[in-house]
């Protein structure tokens, strides 16, 4: 029997409530497919932004159904809601939210493994319905308390605290886990998971601890021997940071977290003050931001491309087995909480 079960692993149908991060945008159906064979929720992100938006879907699609081929456990996708200066949802959020729906209509065994699907960034209110009839747990995640309410007034299953330490999009509120957690935990009653900054049983014991039912990870995952499709340089990258070589930089849907190099100085002196930056075409800048995100993570050019990492890789300097990773991180941080338990009740006031 797994050592933690609660409302969350119970809703999604999985041993151990951890969970694999989006990670687009590029390819993680491998990654996936090896958490949720491990007992956690792997997550196939949607691979990017490109010009020509029915041959991303067709993309997405592929991954969806490699990672369905791999495993018989529940996965989840990842679909970040991205809006116009309007407001509007931009069309490949649009796009991919229906690749998910169409796929799991079209095949009952994808249905039966897709069970999830994350969306991030914007509100997603527009999909709420849609997703909930076809029968998808939805989890949204959020940067504030106040987006925490709305997500879970709107009907969304599950919310994910994102704390501003996690890599790639962060939160524009730049409100840190162990702030924003317990907050959003009091507020709403559906179950919640933390990301940003866990790495191992400790990270999810106390995020249990502060009223959570799991942890999302992405720097860990990535480093991990599963994540065979990315460029060792990347994964080496991150195993070799430390504290203070991340930065968080202006991003796609707000901030972005990841390592100082060229590309990230580019972006961070652009937004400064003085930066006397002629106006730019912001669709154009957006796909370039993508595109080099994409580059570090196929070409291994970490050093004039966008790597997203979170501020936990200063401390994460090994690849780990998932197989072996998932099952032995939610016992250790069962025996945590039940060593803290017996501590407290030996001490006499």
């Amino acid at each position: 029997m797994s050592p933690i079960v609660n409302r969350y692993t119970r809703l999604v149908g999985i041993e151990h409530p951890i969970v694999q991060e989006g990670l687009g945008p590029f390819r993680t159906p491998k990654l996936a497919a090896a958490v949720s064979e491990a007992g956690g929720l792997g997550t196939v992100s949607m691979p990017g932004m490109p010009e020509d938006i029915a041959a991303g879907a067709r993309t997405f699609r592929a991954h969806i159904e490699e990672c369905a081929s791999l495993t018989d456990r529940p996965f989840a996708v990842n679909i970040p809601v991205g809006v116009d200066s309007k407001g509007k949802v931009l069309p490949f959020t649009d796009a991919y939210i229906r690749t998910a729906l169409e796929v799991r209509e079209a095949d009952p065994a994808i249905a039966r493994r897709l069970r999830v699907l994350t969306t991030s960034a914007g509100f997603p209110g527009p999909y709420v319905a849609a997703i909930k009839d076809a029968g998808l747990v939805h989890q949204h995640k959020v940067g504030s308390t106040r987006q925490a309410v709305k997500a879970a007034a709107a009907g969304v299953d599950v919310v994910i605290a994102a704390g501003f330490e996690m890599g790639g999009h962060a939160p524009s509120k730049a409100v840190h886990t162990f702030v924003l957690l317990p907050n959003v935990t009091e507020a709403v009653d559906v179950p919640v998971l933390l990301t940003g900054g866990a790495r191992d049983a400790r990270g999810l014991a106390a995020a249990l601890a502060l009223g959570a039912e799991g942890v999302a990870m992405g720097t860990r995952f990535i480093t991990s021997t599963a994540n065979s499709d990315w460029h060792p340089a990347y994964i080496q990258a991150l195993l070799d940071a430390e504290e203070g070589d991340d930065v968080a930089f202006d991003g796609v849907y707000g901030p972005c977290r990841g390592l100082r190099n060229a590309a990230s100085r580019r972006l961070t002196e652009a937004a400064g003050p003085h930066s006397g930056a002629e106006e730019v075409d912001q669709v154009e800048l957006t796909r370039w931001k993508i595109e080099s995100m994409q580059r570090a993570q196929t070409e291994g050019d970490v050093t004039d491309s966008l790597v997203m990492t979170g501020q936990v890789a200063a401390a994460i300097h090994d690849l780990v087995d998932v197989a072996e990773f998932v099952p032995r991180m939610a016992a250790e941080a069962a025996e945590i909480l039940r060593s803290l338990a017996a501590r407290l009740g030996s001490v006499t006031v």
